[in-house]
């Protein structure tokens, strides 16, 4: 048993109890719904089956939600095929509109797209695919050198916060945090709703974020190193310092840190995950890590279960090893 928080990400491909059980006894020992897409209330049916999964496995299971909170997303759309050297109109938000301007490079999707700006209209906008792929609703967008403030709790966000309660929501994960004040909001905005009890998670998911860090610490129950957006917004060469900084600073803090996003990536499609990915796992627990969690690699892919095994076997490796560290140090 791990004594690092495992978690997994509700979606499709574990919608299932049978599937959900089989990933608590791999040693999940919580998961992430993310709430950009759907509400509580819509996700029932799959709570319910989260619920009986953990009773059958004799688990206390944490629920954290995700909240929309600040990010710019693309406005509800089909799916579209985006081709290098092609032009597409999206539509956008208006606040997204108001900050774009030609010549203006875009990040689609945690930057698996990019396009340039041709044009900017009173519903959407022109782009010039730059890295294609396939461009789907919701999704995240960044705009390059700018950053676009929106608020921290959305009416969306608020609703399901009014019935966290009831689903037994345990965390709320809060994106794109640069300011103390956010995290302060969010924590009145719990108490309001009789969720007092109900950990704070802030995502770093820029510049700005690892700026305020030490302002953020002291408000946060967890940081979460969320290198989604966060490698969008600096040198992806960059990122693994900026990781080991965090960290670093948590620990000093001793305020408790969660690493995600591309942890075992390659198993959205394959059975066993790359070398690379298990080392990842394995630094970032050694490096203190008090979670680690998985996005598409169990919502959406194909071995649900096998993803959680590695992910919770790795981190018990790294957790061995650090105490053999220890234990010999101690020695000497």
């Amino acid at each position: 048993m791990t004594l690092t928080e495992i978690y997994g990400t509700l979606g499709p491909a574990c919608q299932s109890e049978t599937t959900l059980t089989a990933m608590f006894r791999a040693g999940m020992t919580g998961m992430r719904l993310n709430l950009s897409h759907t509400s509580l209330a819509d996700s029932r049916d799959l709570i319910e089956n989260y619920r009986k999964a953990a009773d059958a496995c004799g688990v206390s299971p944490e629920l954290l939600i995700d909240l929309q909170g600040p990010e710019l997303r693309l406005s509800e759309m089909a799916p579209v095929a985006a081709d290098p050297g092609q032009n597409l109109e999206l539509p956008l938000a208006a606040r997204i509109l108001d900050a774009l301007e030609p010549g203006d490079r875009v990040l689609i999707d945690d930057g698996k797209i990019e396009a340039s700006v041709v044009s900017v209209g009173d519903r959407s906008a022109a782009l010039h695919i730059l890295r294609g792929g396939v461009i789907k609703s919701r999704k995240s967008l960044k705009i390059e050198g700018k950053d676009v403030a929106g608020p921290a709790l959305t009416a969306h966000d608020r609703a399901n916060l009014a019935d966290a309660r009831t689903y037994g929501v345990t965390a709320v994960m809060e994106p794109f945090v640069t300011s103390p004040e956010t995290l302060r909001e969010l924590r009145a905005a719990l108490a309001d709703a009789d969720l007092a009890d109900v950990r704070i998670f802030a995502k770093i998911e820029n510049k700005q974020g690892v700026r305020a860090l030490p302002a953020l610490l002291p408000e946060a129950d967890m940081i979460v190193i969320a290198r989604g957006d966060l490698g969008n917004d600096l040198p992806l060469w960059a990122l693994p310092a900026v990781q080991k900084d965090i960290a670093q600073a948590c620990r000093l803090a001793q305020v408790p840190f969660m690493v995600v996003t591309q942890m075992l990536a390659s198993m959205a499609d394959a059975p066993v995950p790359t070398r690379a990915e298990v080392s990842d796992i394995f630094n970032a627990v050694a490096d203190g890590a008090a979670a680690v969690m998985v996005t598409n690699e169990t919502a959406v892919g194909h071995y649900p279960a096998e993803v959680i095994r590695y992910l919770a076997k790795t981190a018990a490796e790294a957790e061995k090893w650090t105490a053999a560290q220890a234990s010999s140090a101690a020695d000497r």
